[in-house]
């Protein structure tokens, strides 16, 4: 098909007014301006044609917490919350129904692939009967030493059996406050050896650090009541990344998840080892953990990309809300947050060679979105937060 709009995003490069794309099976053929070659021209009129949304951070297994986990004034206090609503979750059935229905809606608001963290491996089947472009990370975590090297391979050995064609399979240690350094070591040897990528919550907040540094504080505490805390683990005396550095764990594509309080020499780090940054910007207000220092995460030279997080702490998996949430939180231009949402969620599940951009040989479907008459600057439009009607393409 040729496909026709006021507005032509290639993300690469400026947009193109006046532009047109051509689709064949589901390929990008040829972008241009002017008139279209010659065939039947499907006139989208006053939109943007854009590539589908990639969110590079969400736990779609979650999504039965819709609504029932307030917003916390401190991240432990949320953590809590979720851990004693998941002590009464509903059957997998209904985890899985709850996901599927979660997963169809950020589909029709504009998202293509997506990062999804699962304790339970329950979404793998509904990606990959839906043919969603993906890759599914399973999370481990537990922070006393014992069987660490037999949990993770059993953990990669049960993803990679779980996830079939489009959904790729990665390993998740969830975060250093709740992972020991032996587990965070076994989980990173399965991954080079199987090539598996890996996703981590990192930095997210300062009660993270402040455990990391001396050993006390919230999530001293937390462990502690649940009977899970290891006499034997001395505070490092560092931040997260150079925390994990030592463990082995930094590696070119690791995804360094909300990244919150995170030093500029460590976001320095990231960017030196090739790690992905992935901001979360609406999750971080609704647990409490701060806004993203998103300035700083463009200027370390890393590549940046967002997630939605869950529903038990955003209201919505939309990716063009959560662009409207990083608008206001920083100075970064209008196409870098595009480019995040589209190329750096790409880049971040190892899907750049066949989304996040429009260019000859990349594929489909593509996004087209309905753009005010008049419009001078639709980047600026596109991350505003505005009401929109949007169709896929191709």
């Amino acid at each position: 098909m040729i496909a026709r709009a006021r507005w032509i995003l290639p993300i690469e490069q400026p947009p193109i007014a006046g532009g047109w794309v051509t689709i064949e099976d589901g390929v990008i053929h040829a972008i241009g301006n002017g008139h279209p070659p010659a065939g039947p021209v499907a006139d989208f009129g006053d939109a943007a044609i854009l590539p589908g949304l990639v969110n590079a951070h969400t736990h779609l297994e979650l999504s039965w917490l819709s609504g029932r986990i307030p917003p916390a004034t401190a991240m432990p206090d949320w953590i809590r919350g979720v851990m004693a609503a998941r002590r009464d979750s509903p059957h997998e059935d209904m985890q899985r129904v709850s996901a599927v229905m979660a997963l169809a809606v950020a589909r029709r608001q504009g998202t293509v692939a997506f990062g999804d963290i699962t304790n339970t491996l329950v979404t793998a089947a509904p990606l990959a009967d839906e043919g969603v472009p993906s890759v599914l990370f399973y999370e481990l975590l537990g922070f006393l030493p014992d069987g660490a090297a037999a949990r993770a391979a059993r953990a990669a050995e049960a993803v990679s059996k779980a996830a079939a064609p489009p959904v790729r399979a990665g390993l998740a240690p969830h975060a250093p406050f709740s992972t020991s350094p032996q587990l965070f070591a076994a989980l990173a040897r399965e991954a080079r050896a199987r090539r598996l990528p890996v996703s981590v919550h990192l930095g997210e907040s300062r009660e993270e650090v402040e455990l990391l540094q001396t050993g006390r504080g919230p999530f001293r505490d937390l462990l502690m009541d649940l009977g899970v805390w290891d006499e034997g683990w001395t505070a490092p005396g560092s931040g997260p990344v150079e925390y994990l550095d030592r463990l082995g764990v930094l590696a070119p594509g690791l995804l360094a998840v909300h990244a919150t309080h995170l030093a500029p020499e460590a976001l320095a780090t990231l960017a030196a080892r090739g790690c992905v940054i992935v901001s979360c910007p609406r999750s971080n207000r609704w647990t409490c953990a701060g806004d993203p220092p998103l300035d700083a995460f463009y200027a370390s030279g890393a590549t940046v990309a967002f997630g939605t997080d869950s529903l038990a702490s955003a209201d919505s998996l939309d990716m063009f809300a959560e662009l409207a949430a990083a608008r206001r939180v920083s100075t970064v231009p209008d196409a870098a947050l595009l480019a995040s949402a589209t190329r750096g969620g790409a880049i971040a599940l190892g899907l750049d060679a066949e989304y996040g951009r429009l260019a000859p040989g990349l594929r489909g479907p593509l996004l087209a979105v309905s753009v005010p008459a008049g419009t001078s600057d639709v980047e600026e439009y596109l991350v505003s937060g505005k009401p929109r009607d949007m169709q896929w393409v191709g």
